[in-house]
């Protein structure tokens, strides 16, 4: 899998494979009580990497948020974490963790051969997973052969990541460290039974 960025922004992108991705485990409650405490323990400089990557290409992250931020405040009302499967799960409690947002494609329901992170054209948008139509017009996206299929905000319901998924792409937009990426490999190893590297480009 290829990644190309064609606009300024600084994304970490692995390919997993050999993936066997479950419904939601019982074994996944100490990352569970970790996103709780990042959570209890937030403040607003957490969300600002974010806020500004939107705001450098003209998007409201008041009107459209951050991944990473709506989870935040969805737990910060009382809500649980979201628990959809064991790949999802370990996307969503990272990204409520580092505060960063994160993409997940199923890499067998892609066209073509690359992923672009780009600005979306006038009139692009998508079915978001259990959401109406997406609007990228303007907007950081995730696109391949067919068109956009995510942003920083929700994927598409197209790429979505399901207990059939065998290969998936995994984006974090905004830069991480070292021991993140090597803490997001082990828990895709433990939850989604598979191997990560890095996207070629």
């Amino acid at each position: 899998m290829k990644v190309r960025c064609e606009i300024d922004v600084d994304v970490v992108a692995f390919e997993l494979y050999e993936l066997e991705v479950t419904p939601p485990r019982d074994d996944f409650e100490l990352e569970i009580k970790r996103s709780a405490q990042a959570v209890r323990s937030a403040d607003a400089g957490q969300v600002k990497r974010s806020r500004e990557l939107f705001r450098k290409f003209r998007m409201d992250p008041t009107r459209m948020r951050p991944s990473s931020e709506a989870l935040l405040r969805r737990m910060q009302k009382g809500e649980a974490l979201p628990r959809i499967n064991s790949l999802v799960d370990v996307a969503n409690a990272l990204s409520v963790q580092l505060q960063v947002p994160v993409g997940l494609y199923d890499l067998e329901k892609v066209k073509g051969e690359e992923l672009v992170i780009r600005l979306g054209n006038e009139g692009e948008s998508y079915e978001g997973i259990g959401k109406e139509r997406v609007n990228v017009a303007g907007r950081i996206c995730v696109a391949d052969a067919d068109g956009p299929i995510g942003n920083p905000s929700a994927d598409s319901a197209r790429t979505m990541i399901t207990t059939d998924t065998e290969r998936a792409a995994w984006i974090y937009f905004l830069p991480v460290r070292e021991d993140d990426v090597d803490r997001t490999a082990e828990l895709i190893a433990v939850f989604g039974r598979g191997l990560m590297r890095m996207a070629g480009d």
